[in-house]
């Protein structure tokens, strides 16, 4: 996604998610939720990142964003 921000001169998004991908593949664990549910937030209903950038890049994020989260809500309940 961020390479279609660039591509599309979409300043604001690009802004936005340029550092998603270095602080979820680099950081801490306890730090992934925060980092997945601001990625998350990117797929707002007033203002959404979908209305910016092609669906062939938007929809498989969402996908892996919230299979993260589920997996990190898994592991928060199992100890």
């Amino acid at each position: 996604m961020v390479a279609a921000a660039r591509e599309v001169g979409h300043a604001r998004w690009l802004a936005y998610l340029e550092p998603l991908p270095d602080q979820l593949r680099d950081g801490e664990i306890g730090d992934l939720r925060k980092v997945g549910l601001r990625a998350r937030a990117a797929y707002g209903p007033k203002d959404s990142v979908r209305d910016a950038l092609p669906p062939s890049v938007t929809e498989p994020f969402l996908v892996a964003i919230d299979k993260l989260l589920k997996e990190l809500a898994r592991r928060e309940l199992a100890g």
